[in-house]
């Protein structure tokens, strides 16, 4: 496999050796022992079964601070740079998991002043709208609105601030160039958002005047972040987040990362049935160069994008699973047979998904955490 990857908070690039990444990142394997552990606490979700979520910091630690009755709070969030789409609702579905599991209370984070300082062509008007829509996504997955609080960076400034201060002072420029790559082309903002980003982690620790565990599942993209959040924790007194990473949902051209930036290639939780047949009747596969060959030498579904699919999300039985890879690897299945059922699955879930989307405006005031 070609190393030459990137994977920052705000660029992926190549293909990823999730291995490798393990190594460079300096995160552990969630590994059959921590599996079983996690299988005592509810039956394990499709994507710890499947090494999709597969790498942590501190997972056992957080575990064995809930098994001494001291409960965990969870910590997730979105950059708020347009529409949510299929791969944003990955992370999200697993930590309804855990909410679920484990009974904890969420702080789900907008992060509008993040796609403010980072993207030229956002203002932060859009950034903000983008953030109450993306809400919506969220709200729409189920999440017990008793537990769980949204919040918007820029309306929730005045109780954010005084942590990422405290953050930010133990925070050398240094640090965020090398974890980072900032130069000086770099605003100054920019350089100071991983404190924003950190304080969560630390909000409900302050709110209660006492040191609560935090558990932030996460993409490994966004690992950098927290590891700031973590070395800083110790000289701030806080116990240090721990985390739970998750592989990237694919693209449809077969890259390693959905984007909204390629929205061809992109399914968003807005995009209508027509819209969806013709994003994945483009999709790249493994399929043969004529129906003839591949009956005869069979597909390769470990590269294709539309099985990818169906692993990471719209199949959740792995005896089912199994089978169809078999049946793509015998050449007993075509690429549009394939591409005909996983349309069906997609319009199907997001159609249901869209209409708890309107019903989510009704609800949006519950969840949503302003300073007062």
């Amino acid at each position: 496999m070609n190393n030459e990857f990137i994977v920052t908070p705000w660029e992926v690039t190549g293909e990823i050796d999730y291995d490798l990444l393990i190594e460079r990142f300096g995160t552990k394997r969630i590994d059959n022992e921590m599996l079983e552990r996690l299988s005592k606490y509810g039956d394990l979700h499709p994507m710890l079964r499947r090494g999709i979520t597969y790498s942590h910091r501190d997972l056992d630690w957080i575990l064995d601070k809930y098994d001494a009755g001291e409960k965990f709070v969870l910590y997730t969030g979105r950059g708020p740079s347009g529409n949510t789409h299929i791969g944003h609702l990955v992370t999200w579905m697993f930590t309804k998991y855990l909410q679920d599991v484990f009974g904890a209370k969420l702080y789900f984070q907008m992060t509008d002043d993040e796609k403010f300082l980072f993207n030229d062509n956002l203002t932060l008007e859009d950034t903000r709208r983008n953030a109450y829509e993306n809400a919506l996504d969220v709200i729409a997955l189920g999440f017990d609105p008793a537990k769980t609080k949204i919040f918007l960076d820029t309306e929730y400034i005045r109780t954010l601030y005084p942590i990422a201060l405290k953050v930010a002072k133990k925070v050398t420029f240094s640090t965020a160039r090398a974890v980072f790559g900032f130069d000086n082309s770099n605003n100054i903002g920019s350089i100071f958002y991983t404190s924003i980003q950190a304080a969560p982690a630390f909000l409900e620790s302050e709110l209660q005047g006492r040191n609560v565990p935090c558990l932030i599942p996460c993409g490994i993209d966004q690992d950098a972040h927290f590891r700031i959040a973590r070395d800083a924790a110790p000289l701030l007194g806080y116990y240090k987040p721990a985390l739970i990473h998750n592989k990237m949902f694919p693209s449809l051209m077969g890259g390693n990362k959905m984007s909204s930036s390629q929205p061809e290639t992109t399914i968003f939780t807005t995009d209508n049935a027509q819209a969806i047949k013709k994003k994945i009747g483009n999709a790249f596969t493994g399929g043969a160069v004529s129906a003839t060959e591949q009956r005869k030498h069979g597909g390769k579904p470990d590269v294709c994008s539309v099985f990818k699919y169906e692993y990471f999300l719209f199949e959740p039985d792995d005896k089912k699973l199994n089978h169809l890879y078999d049946a793509c690897k015998r050449g007993e299945i075509l690429c549009g047979e394939c591409k005909k059922r996983l349309t069906e699955r997609v319009v199907k879930f997001l159609e249901s998904h869209q209409k708890k989307r309107e019903q989510a405006r009704e609800k949006l005031e519950a969840f949503i955490l302003r300073d007062r």
